[in-house]
């Protein structure tokens, strides 16, 4: 069986793990947490996961090229510092704030990008160990318990960077200041810069306003209990497989 189909059932069966993890009813009598973050509020969590950190086989075929664009960023930073200190207004407005904002910008990306890398770690485990599709919940519990627990733990830091940056709306306000730019900047420059190149910042941003928004919803306590609850379910699920 080729890897492919491999990845693309592992992605399926992911999601459906999300969507079982995502009951409000279920969580509702696992964790305390305030009448404000209600079953919309968690509805609207899973929803997010499921289109923009997890998203489904069509989506993904569309993305792919910009993930790999992503990638691309990550490793060489210089791409795109080069843009942003061309800007004279950017330069003098973020003053020596820039580095920190550029670099926040980075792990953002970087968070984003660390879902897909976990779904090919379980690739690589179901491969090694011949596990095949259909991928229940049960198997892909499994495959998670297989993987390093260093992988297992940097995933997890990547869920809570992310959302920590995007809670921060300053940071995050500049975040998308910068990735607006470029993005005019890459489409100016079609020689320089590839159509998918544009297309993955434009994702990039499209996901920090859509956490943004989801989390603006709520109060800045709320936002804080908020970010802690989804830490804790996931955490409470590793929890529970490791404990099988």
């Amino acid at each position: 069986m080729s890897k492919k189909i491999i990845l693309n059932e592992i992605i399926l069966a992911y999601r459906n793990v999300i969507e079982e993890r995502y009951q409000y009813e279920v969580l509702k009598k696992k964790h305390d947490f305030p009448k404000t973050i209600n079953e919309e509020i968690v509805g609207e969590i899973k929803n997010y996961f499921l289109t923009y950190v997890y998203p489904n086989l069509e989506k993904r075929k569309e993305l792919n090229e910009a993930f790999g664009a992503l990638d691309d960023f990550i490793k060489h930073p210089e791409k795109l510092l080069n843009l942003v200190l061309d800007s004279f207004q950017l330069v003098l407005k973020q003053g020596r704030y820039l580095p920190k904002v550029f670099n926040a910008g980075l792990k953002a990306m970087k968070s984003y990008r660390g879902a897909t890398t976990f779904e090919n770690a379980l690739v690589v485990i179901a491969i090694n160990k011949n596990i095949e599709p259909p991928y229940t919940t049960s198997k892909i519990n499994t495959l998670i318990k297989l993987l390093p627990y260093k992988e297992i733990e940097g995933f997890m830091n990547n869920t809570e960077t992310f959302f920590n940056i995007i809670h921060d709306k300053e940071l995050v306000a500049k975040i998308k200041e910068i990735i607006a730019y470029l993005i005019s900047k890459m489409k100016m420059k079609p020689k320089i810069f590839s159509k998918k190149e544009t297309i993955g910042l434009e994702l990039a941003l499209e996901t920090i306003t859509k956490g943004e928004q989801m989390l603006n919803k709520l109060t800045k306590k709320d936002q804080e209990i908020l970010i802690d609850f989804v830490l804790i379910i996931e955490k409470d699920y590793l929890t529970e497989i490791f404990r099988e």
